[in-house]
């Protein structure tokens, strides 16, 4: 589960929506560091007059420590209140001039975005607000305990939800004690004990122009793409990261959890630690995962676990590649009484993949599939936006984007089954399943 907030202006939502990117052009991204030692990553989009920003920070839940939520509930009480500001009137404030807010948080970092029309009389009051949310929240009293009762609200309903169950259990089968086992909306009780100022502290801590990447894209110049960012910088005290977070441990040995649940279907999770953004196997097992679980009805699972046996509506598998090792997850839905056998047929299939590795024809079309598509991910605005702070939070290649689909054709059979083998234990996968009474 992320927390997130959004502020929308609907005239910059509207231009939003005619901006395509130029199919033909390769991205333009261009990277420095502020003063106070913030990294910036920019690229000119100048065809709109569109400004996106985000600020990225190692700020998710990972660093909540003894506090669980923490990080979430800072995320989302940026923005109502800073100064004389209340949220209402910096929801006013951006509305006013067209502009969007959003703040997120997740297990690895928390975002803050604006997107505003590039005209100064437009953009200065938008900018102003969302470095007053960013930089100066006060976190009023009122808001603190409205924002509490709503995740309290948020957590009684994953309570009633086998999938989130059986997420939350999931997570902290394959983490243990890993700062990855918490869930970013924290528990009832560590919510209920947090304190204003809790959510002040973890703000100061983290929320520094020393921890913080810049992702910049829209109707800009680099000089004033500069002036923008060490204008950012300048406005966040300088702060420094924080230790980097400790590696995961593979798991030692198999493990069920199964949980009771009154309903109709089982949920089953299966899985693992994956792999850390940067990994030198990244390429051969994002096209290997497309073709075992990645890529709805033409997977591998899809077809063994639902169009042969008829045990699932839906099966699939990923990757979630985090600052360190994300999960590999399968998941998949089935009635209480087919709960095991579809874990097996699962379980069998992944094994299979990994001993043998895809088809040539598999890999072809799975190769096909991908780079045809991928244009289609970087045709506009946000999208680069997103793909900015991905390449710099995870310190990926600048030239991630133009050399996405040669690295997706350099795959072979080999790298995917060595990829395969080096990294998933098939023997040694946690297996968490909720619902009825969990026999299964």
């Amino acid at each position: 589960m992320r927390l997130m907030v959004y502020s929308r202006g609907l005239l910059a939502a509207a231009l939003l929506a005619l901006a395509p990117w130029p199919a033909q052009a390769g991205v333009n991204i261009q990277h420095w560091t502020t003063g106070n030692g913030m990294r910036v990553y920019f690229t000119p989009a100048p065809e709109l007059p569109i400004i996106d920003m985000r600020v990225v920070l190692d700020a998710g839940s990972a660093r909540d420590g003894e506090q669980p939520g923490v990080a979430g509930m800072t995320a989302t009480l940026l923005n109502e209140g800073s100064d004389e500001l209340d949220a209402d009137a910096i929801a006013v404030r951006f509305e006013e001039v067209g502009a969007e807010y959003a703040g997120d948080a997740g297990l690895d970092q928390a975002s803050v975005s604006l997107r505003s029309l590039s005209d100064a009389n437009l953009f200065e009051p938008a900018f102003d607000t969302f470095m007053r949310a960013l930089t100066n929240p006060s976190f009023p009293p009122d808001a603190v305990e409205r924002i509490r009762n709503q995740i309290l609200v948020g957590l009684r309903e994953e309570a009633q939800s086998p999938d989130a169950i059986a997420s939350r259990a999931f997570y902290r089968a394959v983490y243990g004690t890993h700062p990855f086992a918490s869930a970013v909306s924290g528990t009832e009780r560590s919510v209920r004990g947090l304190e204003r100022k809790d959510v002040q502290a973890f703000h100061e801590r983290y929320y520094v122009a020393g921890n913080g990447v810049l992702a910049l894209t829209g109707d800009l110049t680099r000089a004033q793409a500069e002036r923008l960012a060490e204008r950012i910088d300048q406005r966040m005290p300088k702060g420094k990261p924080p230790a980097p977070l400790p590696e995961v441990q593979p798991l030692a040995e198999a493990r069920t959890v199964k949980i009771p649940f009154p309903s109709e279907q089982a949920h089953v999770y299966i899985g693992q630690p994956g792999i850390a953004r940067g990994d030198p196997d990244y390429f051969p097992l994002y096209v290997g995962n497309h073709i075992l679980g990645g890529s709805g009805f033409t997977s591998r699972l899809m077809k063994e676990v639902r169009v042969e046996r008829g045990l699932s509506y839906s099966v699939y598998s990923y990757f979630l590649p985090e600052l360190v090792a994300g999960p590999f997850m399968i998941g998949l839905q089935t009635r209480i009484d087919q709960a095991t056998q579809a874990a097996r047929v699962a379980r069998d299939t992944v094994r299979k993949f990994v001993r043998e590795g895809p088809t040539a024809q598999e890999l072809t079309l799975a190769t096909s599939n991908i780079t045809a598509g991928f244009p289609l991910r970087i045709d506009s605005n946000a999208d680069i936006l997103e793909y900015l702070a991905l390449i710099g939070y995870y310190k990926l290649p600048l030239d991630y984007l133009d050399t996405f689909n040669h690295n997706v054709e350099a795959v072979d059979q080999a790298r995917i089954r060595a990829a395969f083998s080096k990294q998933l234990n098939i023997e040694r996968m946690v297996k968490v399943i909720v619902g009825g009474d969990a026999k299964g």
